[in-house]
């Protein structure tokens, strides 16, 4: 009977993993039209002297330049503002944080206000834009309310890097934007690129009803979806990237530690159980080279040809899915070692909300929004 049971699981969750994420959506192409809103970029930025260079150089060379482009040294200790400065954008220096802030919410929030572009886009100091994204992003939101999200590429260089590819997929399936039902509600985002009609960022109350978010993407999400606004999110392969976490292991585990357990809480009932399901389904193909290893050395029967059928057809599945996601190269076909650190990472997430505070970028950064306030 167990490999029928093994084989019927494995069946059905592959099943759910396809209806989960079926296909990301993309940034429509850049209109030949002449512009006609005024863009401002604000760019939060703490400690990121090493890799702001490389977004200002990439915001230079739109072929729809930005308006204006605003970078808000947020108390950086490596001279992020003086390298911002001497790239010769606007720089500003954001006021002591308020009880009840966190660091980048109020960053952005400083930053939205010194601005007077009629569309905003927020853009994570490590993002490399393309040269079409400022207008590929204002084609997207021609005469569209509510909040876009780009979900940058995830471009990678070292090993480690690639045991995030279950965080990539597992947030994307929660997030709702490549489901196979047309109609799932999108209840999350991507803060590394956000966009949105100045008019709507203030009907939402802007950052400053999200202030003690940790996840600030979800958290105005939420706000946009409670507000009325429809939330978009696309995938960024042709039009953005970023290299996430690539300041070492220790970055990749603080970073996913601080963003998925909480992020996690946004997710609605019956998506998480069928993402909590996929999870089993994939696990269980996970077991098929360590259940063979245990067989070999102890000289018992393996696994069997049907945890064999599952572990490939996983394999394949999560192939095709992180392919638009990053250059994940191996962490598809060796998919239990990336699965190890997924679930390693999200249970210490889970201690660390249930804490309440996790460490990020320096600072002791509150997990729950009413001890932010206090």
């Amino acid at each position: 009977m167990r490999p029928i049971f093994e084989g019927l699981l494995l069946a059905v969750t592959w099943i759910f993993g396809w209806v989960l994420l079926w296909r990301v959506p993309r940034l429509p192409a850049a209109s030949s039209r002449a512009p006609g809103r005024r863009v401002s970029v604000v760019v939060p930025a703490r400690n990121e002297a090493g890799r702001l260079p490389r977004l200002l150089v990439a915001l230079g060379a739109q072929t729809r330049p930005a308006d204006e482009v605003l970078v808000v040294d947020d108390h950086s200790e490596d001279g992020t503002g003086a390298v911002a400065d001497a790239a010769g954008v606007d720089v500003v220096a954001a006021p002591p944080l308020p009880d009840g802030w966190t660091g980048k919410t109020w960053a952005c929030s400083y930053g939205g206000q010194r601005t007077s572009g009629d569309v905003l886009v927020f853009l994570d100091a490590d993002t490399e834009p393309e040269p079409d994204l400022i207008g590929r992003v204002l084609e997207a939101l021609d005469h569209r309310r509510g909040l876009l999200s780009v979900m940058p590429y995830h471009r990678m260089q070292r090993q480690y890097e690639r045991l995030s590819a279950f965080f990539s997929v597992i947030s994307l399936m929660g997030v709702g934007a490549a489901s196979a039902r047309r109609s799932a509600p999108v209840t999350g985002a991507y803060g590394p690129c956000l966009a949105c009609d100045r008019r709507d960022y203030d009907a939402v109350g802007g950052h400053e009803t999200i202030r003690g978010a940790v996840v600030d993407d979800v958290a105005m999400a939420q706000q946009f979806r409670r507000a009325g606004f429809p939330v978009r999110v696309v995938g960024g392969r042709g039009a953005i990237s970023f290299r996430l976490y690539g300041g070492g292991l220790r970055d990749l585990v603080e970073g996913w530690s601080k963003n998925f357990a909480s992020g996690a809480g946004s997710t609605p009932v019956l998506r998480f159980l069928l993402v909590f399901a996929w999870v089993i389904g994939v696990g269980t193909a996970a077991q098929a080279p360590v259940r063979e290893a245990v067989a070999f050395a102890g000289g018992w029967s393996g696994p069997g040809v049907v945890l064999w059928i599952g572990f490939v057809a996983f394999a394949v599945q999560l192939a095709v899915q992180l392919r638009p996601l990053g250059n994940y190269s191996w962490a598809a076909v060796l998919f239990p070692i990336p699965l190890a650190a997924w679930f390693a990472i999200f249970v210490r997430s889970i201690l660390l909300t249930a804490r309440g505070q996790v460490r990020w970028k320096g600072r002791d950064v509150p997990v729950r929004p009413e001890r932010a306030r206090r």
